[in-house]
């Protein structure tokens, strides 16, 4: 970054030393640091107040007008390390005369358009640059570096190019720069000893664009300490991440050491190894914690969503399924020997601390195989568990036999499938239908009021709209076993009962209705034939 030396103070300004400056693109040039900035115009804006009236004062003699005069002259003759030349400047009009009278009120704020647009910046001990850089902005600057030969062709290929083209080149001009406040920065890094130091008051964003600039110029030195400052500062946001991504595999073709940032985001293994798979799934299923387990299975979850969005994941949807289909059977295995322990004889008398344990444990695998089938369902690869849900005869006599509050968890499941059909997530053969809803439908009918007034994420009405469609995919027979035997439970029960009039309804109309209409349409048919053939 350039730096800023004023030689010479004059009357009524403020003295900024070592000051670093840069553009914005809105046109002003000012110092990155707002403190040292509003500070400095803090004191040069009450330096040049004008204070309030009083009375005129007394007229100056000749002595006094001498004195003035000289030091309007060094004034005028003191030259500036950073000229910002104003429209009379950059056309090089005359200056008005020495002796022209100031006004002794402060002049107007000026408007950003008649702001000078040239700008003049010497890098280095004063007076010994030996080359002239002329950046040429889209936003209309035209700014002079003083620079120096031997330090751009040490540090950047691009410069060291073009000077040795021809050997007596002491002015280079680069046209329509994108950034010119970065190409200023990148060119006084070049004079920097400790670049990295100086990065590390950058943001990300304004890192990345002193890297694209010097990657356009050659300067080998600045690109590697910008990808040391990537690799080691946080990014903030996706969207940041994809640009510093985007930003760096530009380079991969360069022989630039870019895979310490990357690593970030990539891994040397191909695919996501099926060990950290199963670990994660483990780590949550086992857990104890409510919360914790709670709020982690709802991140898998909708981090696995996110997969089965990606064009990417079916390298990985085999190895994701084949986990979780072993955790599912690990899940029932559980669950049987747990329904077992409390299905036995005066289970119900022995003591609380006894009881607890069992029927918690009951709830958590209960809970553990809900979220397992959710995933399946979601990747529309639920038929295998389908079948061995469905397969589940023992457990389900053993429902029978448990105290409602230690069973109804498991009811959750078989719904979970059933909306899974009735919305066509997962497709299980007729047979396997059949079975499901003759092995769990009764059941899920016996523990409907605890599920509906003690399961939070029990949805009433999505449960029973995928009862009623599952019902409605079988033989019409079956439909009409089904029905009427749920008919019997709900005239009894109301609305402890899951209330299928709609897939009722649809059965009605298939059995009395369709037939009727179909014989009507034969008899039409037939009557219209039989007219024409006596017209014939």
């Amino acid at each position: 970054m350039a730096e800023i030396k004023l030689n010479r103070v004059d009357q009524g300004q403020t003295k900024i030393k070592n000051v670093p400056i840069a553009v914005t693109p809105e046109g002003f040039w000012c110092c990155p640091s707002p403190v040292v900035f509003q500070k400095s115009l803090k004191t040069q804006n009450s330096l040049n107040k004008p204070k309030p009236s009083s009375p005129p004062p007394p007229q100056k003699t000749s002595a006094q007008k001498k004195t003035v005069t000289a030091s309007e002259r060094r004034q005028a003759a003191a030259p500036s390390r950073l000229a910002m030349s104003d429209d009379q400047q950059c056309t090089g009009s005359e200056r008005p005369p020495a002796g022209t009278p100031v006004a002794t009120e402060r002049a107007p704020r000026p408007k950003v358009e008649s702001l000078p647009r040239k700008v003049a910046i010497e890098f280095g001990e004063a007076g010994t640059s030996d080359a002239k850089v002329v950046l040429l902005g889209k936003q209309g600057f035209c700014v002079k570096l003083s620079v120096h030969k031997d330090v751009l062709t040490e540090k950047s290929s691009f410069f060291a190019e073009k000077l040795s083209e021809q050997s007596g080149l002491s002015s280079l001009q680069i046209n329509d720069c994108d950034d010119v406040e970065i190409y200023v920065e990148t060119v006084g890094l070049m004079y920097c000893k400790d670049m990295k130091q100086r990065l590390m008051k950058q943001s990300v964003s304004r890192t990345l664009r002193i890297l694209k600039v010097a990657e356009f110029l050659g300067f080998s030195s600045c690109i590697q300490s910008c990808l040391e400052y990537l690799e080691a500062v946080p990014w903030v946001g996706e969207e940041e991440e994809e640009k510093v991504v985007s930003t760096v595999l530009r380079l991969q073709g360069e022989g630039i050491g870019i895979n310490p940032v990357l690593k970030r985001v990539s891994s040397d293994i191909s695919n996501v190894p099926k060990d950290t798979l199963s670990h994660i799934i483990e780590l949550v299923l086992k857990s104890n914690e409510e919360r914790g387990r709670r709020e982690m299975k709802s991140v898998v979850l909708k981090l696995l969503r996110e997969n089965n969005s990606t064009p990417s994941h079916a390298g990985s949807a085999d190895i994701c399924i084949d986990t979780i289909n072993k955790s599912c059977q690990s899940c029932l295995d559980s669950l049987l020997s747990l329904f077992k322990q409390a299905a036995e004889p005066g289970f119900a008398n022995k003591p609380s601390d006894h009881r607890e344990p069992i029927v918690k444990r009951i709830a958590l695998e209960a809970d553990n195989l809900s979220w397992l089938v959710e995933i399946l369902i979601d990747k529309q690869a639920a038929d295998e568990f389908a079948v061995m849900w469905a397969n589940q005869q023992e457990l389900a006599v053993l429902h029978g036999k448990l105290p409602v509050v230690c069973r109804y968890h498991i009811s959750c499941i078989s719904g979970k499938l059933y909306v899974g059909i009735g919305r066509g997530g997962l497709l299980p053969s007729k047979e396997t239908r059949q079975l499901l809803l003759q092995t769990w439908l009764q059941p899920l009918m016996d523990d409907y009021s605890w599920l509906h007034h003690a399961c939070r994420s029990f949805d009433r009405k999505a449960v029973e709209e995928g009862i009623g469609r599952t019902i409605l995919t079988l033989p019409l027979e079956d439909q009409q076993s089904i029905l009427l035997s749920w008919l019997g439970s709900f005239l009894k029960a109301g609305d402890n009962c899951p209330n299928l009039q709609r897939a009722f309804e649809v059965w009605w109309r298939r059995t009395f209705i369709r037939p009727h209409m179909e014989g009507q349409g034969n008899v039409i048919a037939d009557s219209s034939a039989t007219s024409k053939e006596q017209v014939l």
